[in-house]
């Protein structure tokens, strides 16, 4: 399972970072990933990292979000600054090949 937290209020500009703890042995030998799902929009790709920690991010987050995980942790994490209004969105992490159930997300809210 799969827990997204650390999301919040902020103004544009601003920086929050997400954290995504994963329980079970699977995680270390998976592709990791955060979606986002803003309101009335089809969910969307924002950021991957592979099990050898090699990243992919959406143009859109490129240069400003930054995503990382600590396999002994279990968790994963994603650095945002320079936030923008729409950034705003329910963000999840999930498993990037075989997603599974995908929980109630974090949601961020970056005002202008």
């Amino acid at each position: 399972q799969l827990q997204a937290f650390g999301g919040g209020l902020v103004q544009a500009g601003g920086s929050l970072r997400l954290s995504c703890g994963a329980s079970g042995s699977t995680f270390s030998f998976n592709d990791m990933a955060w979606f986002r799902q803003a309101p009335g929009k089809q969910r969307e790709f924002v950021a991957l990292i592979g099990v050898r920690s090699k990243t992919n991010y959406a143009d859109s987050v490129k240069g400003r979000f930054t995503i990382s995980r600590d396999g002994a942790k279990k968790m994963m994490y994603l650095q945002m600054n320079s936030l923008k209004p729409e950034d705003t969105a329910v963000y999840y992490c999930n498993f990037y090949n075989r997603p599974v159930s995908w929980g109630q997300g974090t949601q961020v809210t970056v005002s202008s």
